[in-house]
């Protein structure tokens, strides 16, 4: 076909490749072995905008965040990971602002606890923020949402009332910031309890998500009569693969994934044209279709779930490596009273624990575990050992969740060229 651009410059403001410069439509002297493709990033540029359409239509505004977060107000909760409770603020013109909890509802706060990682609300303690908030002068955002409750994301949520006030100073009238309380899933259960998250005992689970690299993301899986099956992927949306995710104790959908992108699965294909309202405790209570005609495994549904920060990508790095992807494990762990780098003893090092390290830092699957690392020169500073012992059951998010030898490293061929590392890949 036609080469219709060339010479194409752009800013990287322009909304469309028409609105860069270039030599103008179809003028050029390139062939086909030129042209150009591009791979997009998974990470979507933070910012969104509202429906633009749904405010009472009496203008097409185009209202645009930059980004939305739940900042913790109360020492309990700021010393907490993850955050679970505090004030939802969006990032409007560079500068975070409070939203007036006057059309506040719980449907607004079930959809930013899912977008957060969390798969349900609860009610807070209002008269302690009510003394907070009188304290201090508040920067309020002009709008507030109006949510159903079952969007996977703000964004989806018509925007609600304007406040009064001119331009900067939006003024909320009786009112105070809107304060959201979300409940953790148990495996993120906040850092204080972490005595008894490991007594739970899960009880047999209807669902199930495989064949994904990382937490909370996979195929699905349903249990029928007693045997593991997939989903179809007709009519599979948004707010059928949140009530999988909430369901599994992760926030809502990120991504509701088609055409057995995270593989395929074997035996039945129990559930088809999934329609779910996005509020059922489970995907099995949601209407479906049993009969699967038409339906293959190259159909088969998958999800990637909103999970909570929890931070544990900070806690270890890989060194020295020719790519992001490989290097030596170096973990951060405290050593007389201060936080330090090491490595890890590689002796019983193997493909399991190399796993658990892909999945902390969000890199895919482990592709090799390395006992030797001389090839790679990690950081000289971080050459002592500060974790051996180490054994993976393989599911755990964390090393420092696998067994351990805690705070008495036992090495004997010692850290350095010998520490463990780890090469991971995306599929």
């Amino acid at each position: 076909g036609k080469i219709w651009l060339d010479n194409v410059h752009c800013t990287g403001k322009e909304s469309s490749l028409a609105a860069c410069g270039s030599n103008g439509w179809g003028v050029s002297d390139c062939k086909h072995t030129e042209d150009v493709g591009v791979v997009c990033s998974e990470k979507r540029i933070p910012g969104f905008k509202f429906d633009n359409s749904l405010i009472n239509q009496i203008e097409n505004m185009n209202i645009q965040v930059e980004d939305i977060r739940i900042r913790a107000i109360l020492a309990t909760y700021r010393k907490r990971v993850p955050v679970t409770e505090g004030y939802v603020e969006v990032k409007d013109e560079g500068s975070w602002k409070q939203i007036c909890d006057k059309h506040w509802t719980m449907k607004n706060s079930r959809v930013v606890c899912g977008m957060f990682g969390f798969p349900s609300e609860r009610k807070y303690n209002a008269n302690v923020y009510k003394m907070f908030a009188s304290r201090r002068k508040q920067h309020y955002w002009a709008y507030s949402m109006d949510c159903g409750g079952n969007e996977a994301h703000v964004s989806s949520c018509k925007l609600g009332k304007q406040l009064a006030g001119t331009g900067k100073n939006s003024t909320c009238e009786n009112g105070m910031p809107a304060v959201v309380s979300c409940v953790p899933g148990r495996a993120f259960a906040p850092s204080s309890h972490s005595g008894f998250r490991k007594a739970f005992r899960q009880e047999q689970p209807l669902v199930r998500l495989k064949g994904g690299a990382n937490t909370g993301e996979g195929r699905v899986e349903v249990l029928k009569n007693g045997e593991w099956g997939t989903v179809c992927d007709d009519n599979w949306n948004l707010v059928s693969a949140s009530v999988v995710c909430r369901e599994l104790g992760f926030g809502s959908a990120k991504e509701a994934i088609a055409g057995a992108r995270l593989g395929q699965g074997m035996g039945p294909i129990h559930l088809n044209e999934i329609d779910c309202t996005g509020f059922e405790k489970s995907v099995t209570d949601c209407k479906f279709n049993t009969e699967s005609q038409g339906c293959n495994h190259e159909e088969d549904a998958a999800v990637r779930c909103n999970v909570p920060a929890m931070g544990f990508q900070n806690q270890l790095r890989l060194s020295g490596g020719r790519s992001p992807f490989e290097g030596r494990v170096e973990v951060l762990a405290e050593r007389n009273g201060s936080l330090r780098w090491g490595t890890v003893c590689s002796h019983d090092w193997g493909t399991v624990e190399a796993m658990v390290v892909c999945r902390q830092l969000g890199l895919g699957f482990a592709s090799h575990a390395f006992q030797e690392t001389w090839y790679w020169h990690g950081d000289v500073s971080a050459d002592d050992v500060v974790m051996s012992g180490v054994k993976c059951s393989g599911t755990e998010m964390s090393l420092s969740h696998c067994r351990h030898d805690g705070a008495h490293v036992s090495c004997p061929r010692g850290g350095g060229r010998f520490g463990a590392g780890v090469s991971c890949s995306e599929s």
